[in-house]
């Protein structure tokens, strides 16, 4: 940690101990938040049957959701370098690497699966609008491709989906048994 990001930590010290940057935690509860909508929204729609207008439209409203959290996620990690983080309380080494290896995942994750949704709605007639803006096709109208993309962004979500379960378990985990104060870390 350099001098600025050491100044940084000590200056949001709480009760339990140093802080995420404000600008972080707003980030890191809004992500969260889009991301869990998303995926309920994903698993409701794609049990919907094909034709039906309300369909389309939340297609679309999922695209646009995908395409704000994989800018939040940009800014995120622009932040984050530019401000660092807290050092993690004590704790086993095998907890600090299933934390970070966690931790890396879920950025992997949270890029991987835009683009792949966005790539996947480049190779199909419709394309991918961000809030009513078209996007630029980077593609053509091609079903073995956007089925590629497209089972990469379903095993993907599947992933998501544990790898989010796993994170708030773990800070479950931290705020209930170990009382850390890991929590209090990234709460507003």
């Amino acid at each position: 940690m350099n001098t600025a990001q050491s100044s940084d930590a000590t200056r949001n010290a709480g009760a339990h101990g140093p802080r995420y940057a404000p600008s972080l935690i707003a980030l890191h509860w809004l992500i969260g938040l889009i991301i869990i909508g998303m995926l309920c929204i994903g698993l409701y729609m794609v049990g919907l049957p094909k034709g039906l207008p309300f369909k389309a439209t939340l297609i679309n409203f999922h695209k646009s959701l995908g395409m704000t959290v994989f800018l939040l996620v940009l800014i995120r990690i622009v932040v984050r370098m530019a401000v660092g983080r807290p050092a993690l309380p004590p704790m086993r080494a095998w907890q600090r690497a299933a934390a970070r290896i966690t931790q890396v995942l879920l950025y992997v994750g949270m890029i991987v699966m835009p683009l792949t949704g966005y790539l996947g709605s480049s190779f199909n007639s419709y394309g991918t609008r961000f809030w009513g803006i078209l996007l630029p096709k980077w593609g053509w109208d091609d079903k073995g491709l956007r089925s590629l993309f497209f089972g990469i962004h379903t095993v993907c979500a599947w992933a998501l989906i544990a790898l989010v379960a796993l994170h708030i378990a773990g800070a479950l985990k931290h705020q209930l048994i170990d009382r850390d104060g890991l929590l209090a870390r990234m709460l507003p």
